[in-house]
């Protein structure tokens, strides 16, 4: 996710659209310079501690797909491609990474040549060879990552890797470690996969790391930091990386002023707001919320507070694969009653009401305010588009049908779902709410097995090109463990649109922006998912920070090798 996670643009000269649009009153949105750091001003040493409401879903970089998961490991793992460290639309173009520079595209956009960085170690000081990153591709199909369908959709001979007795390696990846070089085919052109080499996930990781998940003692790296002290769901600590020197530093990625990043969780956001308000901690985690009762303290602080925009859709899922919800009309009766405008209030300001998946700013977002089935998301809907949606439930012989909402612990996000709830039962259904674990949610919710009808979810941009938004709603995107699609949409007219668009080059977007939002004004028809806003983002300091050299980073959130202490 990059629920990220919640989650580009294929070249860099791509599309640079990164933020949610609107204000929503909860303090002032940062227009600022994109490269606000100042370097060579900024001091060095002392330790950082950063509060997260939510421990990352793992801190090894192929499996962890979450926001809380991407601010650390982006700070450990270099892939071929990155961000520079700048906050705006300049940290969503492109850099080289471990690549000595952007990728050669031949053969009509379906073969990738790139060549290593020279001299290139990981932490440990052994040298980073070209076939470690077959190894990390490998090893994210394996496990799997969650976005692991942009290898297997996109890469020649990564589906039948990941098959059961398929072959040993991928055949679509060749390298020469002796020179460097990586070639990687693709099935068929995808405008987006110069992006999809920018996740950490793509990282090069030994060739002797073990196929499974290691959570609590992840892979070595070869960012400005490495893990110490890794305490599943509850605490990690990021060290200088002793090697990140010379020829190991990346253009466009610093080595960090900090010593040390100490990170620990706090569920209850209120306490973790109230901490960072007192300079008990540094660093507020932005993918969480400022609860109400702190929000008037914290936007007195001018200068360590401000709304940073995103380009992130929250959202309740709906299993189309089991009742109700398998039935369109139970979908519509929802998406057409909910009040976008409660939900936002509960928010306490941090979530501009909204009904399209597309959020403001990525290609082929629908302008037009109005939702297909609900109307103005502003406005509540009226007594009598409720009572048209409680006949809906009823014609379809669903009133009185169990359904359970699937929720997070932490605020808002359970205060949404218990809306939701009361929602549910006013329009005849037999509704209750299942209460999950924060740090284990999404992995929870993401299990086929578990098979969960209806429940809170929420994206954040991998990369601001819509396809990373539809892995959501594709075929390809369900998994039986880290599914992305929990409504399990399979529809063949998103999937025949969606073989057409994604092949288009990120420099092109616009030309077809039409498409996409023709293709959302659809999937609002068909009420996949019952979209209510778009979210904003904290950026939220003690007194010690340096907050004009901290950089909040579209992609990957707080960059914690940018932030100094005074």
């Amino acid at each position: 996710m990059r629920r990220y996670a919640a989650i580009g643009v294929g070249l860099v000269a791509a599309v640079t659209l990164t933020a949610c649009g609107g204000g929503s009153g909860s303090g002032t949105t940062n227009s600022s310079n994109p490269d606000t750091q100042s370097a060579g001003k900024q001091k060095t040493g002392g330790t950082l501690k950063v509060v997260e409401g939510t421990a990352p879903d793992s801190l090894d970089p192929d499996f962890g797909y979450t926001t809380q998961a991407a601010e650390a490991l982006v700070q450990v793992y270099i892939p071929l491609l990155s961000y520079a460290d700048k906050a705006g639309t300049a940290g969503t173009q492109l850099i080289p990474g471990l690549a000595q520079s952007l990728p050669t595209v031949t053969n009509g956009g379906k073969t990738y040549t790139l060549t290593l960085r020279k001299g290139l170690t990981y932490s440990d000081g052994s040298p980073i060879k070209a076939s470690d990153f077959t190894h990390a591709i490998e090893r994210s199909i394996k496990l799997p990552w969650g976005g692991s369908s942009f290898f297997t959709g996109y890469i020649k001979g990564a589906a039948a890797y990941g098959s059961k007795n398929g072959p040993k390696t991928i055949s679509g990846i060749t390298t020469d470690d002796s020179t460097g070089k990586i070639t990687i085919n693709l099935t068929q052109p995808y405008g987006a996969f110069s992006n999809i080499l920018a996740f950490e996930a793509s990282a090069p990781v030994p060739s002797n790391t073990p196929m499974k998940v290691l959570s609590a003692a992840p892979p070595i790296g070869d960012g400005p930091y490495k893990f110490s002290n890794v305490q599943p769901s509850h605490s990690y600590t990021l060290v200088k990386n002793p090697k990140y020197t010379g020829s190991n530093v990346i253009p466009g990625i610093g080595a960090g002023y900090v010593n040390e990043v100490d990170v620990t969780v706090n569920t209850n956001t209120n306490a973790e707001a109230q901490e960072v308000l007192n300079n008990q901690q540094d660093i507020f985690d932005p993918a969480d919320s400022i609860p109400a009762q702190v929000l008037p303290q914290a936007k007195q602080q001018t200068d360590r507070y401000t709304v940073e925009n995103l380009a992130s859709t929250y959202y309740f899922f709906m299993n189309t694969k089991t009742a109700p919800f398998n039935n369109v009309k139970a979908r519509e009766a929802v998406d057409m009653a909910t009040d976008r405008t409660a939900l936002a209030r509960l928010s306490a300001g941090s979530l501009v009401p909204g009904c399209h998946f597309l959020p403001p700013t990525i290609p082929g977002h629908d302008s037009n305010a109005s939702c297909v089935n609900s109307g103005d998301p502003n406005t509540s809907p009226s007594a009598a588009t409720v009572a048209k949606a409680k006949q809906l439930v009823k014609s379809a012989g669903l009133a009185g049908t169990k359904v359970t909402v699937w929720s997070e612990q932490r605020v808002p996000r359970d205060s949404f779902c218990t809306y939701l709830n009361g929602l549910l039962n006013q329009l005849g259904f037999k509704s209750s709410i299942k209460s999950i674990n924060d740090t284990v949610y999404f992995p929870t919710i993401g299990n086929l097995k578990n098979n969960p009808q209806i429940g809170f979810a929420d994206w954040s941009q991998d990369f601001p090109n819509p396809s990373d938004f539809y892995l959501l709603l594709s075929k390809a995107g369900i998994q039986t463990t880290n599914n992305e699609n929990f409504g399990q949409v399979d529809d063949p007219k998103i999937e025949s649109q969606l073989s057409s668009l994604n092949s288009v080059p990120a420099g092109q977007l616009n030309s077809v922006a039409s498409k996409w939002q023709a293709l959302d004004k659809y999937v609002s028809s068909q009420s996949y998912m019952d979209v209510f806003g778009y979210s904003t983002a904290p950026k939220f300091t003690s007194t010690r920070v340096d907050y004009a050299g901290a950089i909040f980073n579209p992609v990957n959130y707080m960059l914690f090798n940018t932030v100094s202490l005074k």
